[in-house]
């Protein structure tokens, strides 16, 4: 949508802009005008010179969202042109999957837009109002450019009711079946668009399933294993794995996966994580290799302190588990936790459990997750590789 509707901010919101970061809150909001929610709206510093175009949220604390330092109009020719630029780079840092991040929010310019490719059907998540207000247009720019056998609109994520948006899941072109079939690093699976974690399956993780695979041998222990993902690689590697996971849907959902690979030597377990490990610990039992990849601990900067206990009792908890030569694969997937941060955590936990580690990797999420170095909010996830010495 185009309009010459202007919001005016202060001088601190244009310091921020200058700075590389799209974000305005509304605390620097010096004059809406006659903006409503969703629209499109030309941004204005406090001597009126333009900053560019942004999505304006009539209740979100995150007032405007940065699309462009011009005055441009934000409609289906936009979206294309962004979308194809995005398409581009995932040309170029892809590979062996057709399951993919086609558009990263922020990381592709398209700040609360994200679109996930499942093979032949797109999920995507509009977290703002503004991207809200295109979903048709979004829809109709995938269906020219891939002409897809579904999209779905996973609305379920809970950032949507600081915009005021219903939590919902919309099926908005052609037909998504309950699972529908994928390939990654090798493997077939089947994802879950309507109902499974995050948009489907964990697509963040699919390089790390691979530098995990690489380490892999012996007896390996999987947490919080989700769809399977870490468990279904390392399986090629080890002599067996262990995938421990608190949700019924979710190890239901894993051991579909194995099967349709033909993996026998994966144990799946429902259980809390945090209350298996210590009876792991009590019987003392050993592996070669653990993967502790935790939902976020924390949502809020404020919660970082708490949060930072809970990762330190489950990294001791996987370091006690480990035998001499193991590898510790720890992740975070919250933003406000840095890798410095967590790199600390685990030197402290490793100095409780009296053991000595060497770093092997550290890694982030996929690349098609990209990352903008202006915007710390695009950095997510971390991922650490450590051996026992």
């Amino acid at each position: 949508m185009s309009t010459g509707i202007t919001v005016r901010v202060s001088r601190k919101a244009a310091d921020r802009v200058a700075s590389g970061h799209p974000w305005i809150f509304a605390s620097d909001v010096l004059d809406r005008g006659e903006a409503t929610p969703g629209s499109a709206v030309q941004v204005l510093d406090h001597r009126s010179k333009i900053l560019g175009t942004a999505h304006y949220s009539s209740t979100s604390q995150i007032t405007l969202r940065l699309l462009s330092r011009y005055a441009e109009a934000v409609d289906a020719a936009f979206l294309k042109s962004r979308i194809t630029a995005a398409a581009e780079l995932r040309r170029k840092v892809v590979s062996d999957t057709d399951s993919y991040r086609l558009v990263h929010a922020e990381g592709d310019l398209l700040p609360g837009l994200i679109i996930d490719r499942y093979g032949d059907w797109f999920s995507i998540q509009l977290l703002d109002q503004g991207m809200d207000g295109l979903a048709n247009d979004i829809a109709e720019v995938l269906t020219e450019l891939y002409q897809p056998k579904g999209i779905v609109a996973r609305n379920d994520a809970p950032m949507r009711a600081k915009e005021d948006l219903p939590l919902d899941i919309k099926i908005l072109r052609g037909e998504v079946p309950p699972t529908v079939p994928i390939q990654m690093n090798g493997l077939q699976l089947q994802a879950d668009l309507v109902g499974g974690q995050k948009t489907g399956v964990y697509l963040d993780q699919r390089e790390n399933y691979l530098a995990a695979q690489r380490w892999g041998r012996g007896r390996a222990l999987d947490c919080f294993t989700g769809s399977g993902g870490f468990a279904l690689h390392l399986a090629s590697a080890c002599e067996s794995v262990e995938a421990v996971d608190g949700s019924a849907a979710a190890i239901a959902g894993a051991k579909a996966n194995a099967s349709l690979n033909g993996l026998a030597n994966i144990e799946f377990r429902e259980s809390n994580v945090m209350e298996y490990l210590p009876n792991l610990v009590a019987s003392r039992r050993t592996y070669d290799l653990v993967v502790v990849d935790p939902p976020a601990f924390t949502k809020s900067r404020a919660a970082v302190e708490g949060a930072s206990r809970g990762y330190k009792e489950l990294n001791l908890r996987a370091l006690r588990l480990l035998s001499k030569g193991g590898v510790l694969v720890t992740c975070s997937c919250s933003h406000h936790m840095s890798e410095a941060h967590l790199l600390e955590i685990v030197a402290a936990a490793a100095l409780d459990s009296g053991k000595q580690l060497r770093v092997l990797e550290r890694r982030t999420q996929a690349q098609d997750h990209p990352i903008l170095l202006t915007v710390p909010e695009t950095h997510y996830l971390k991922c650490l590789l450590l051996q026992v010495l």
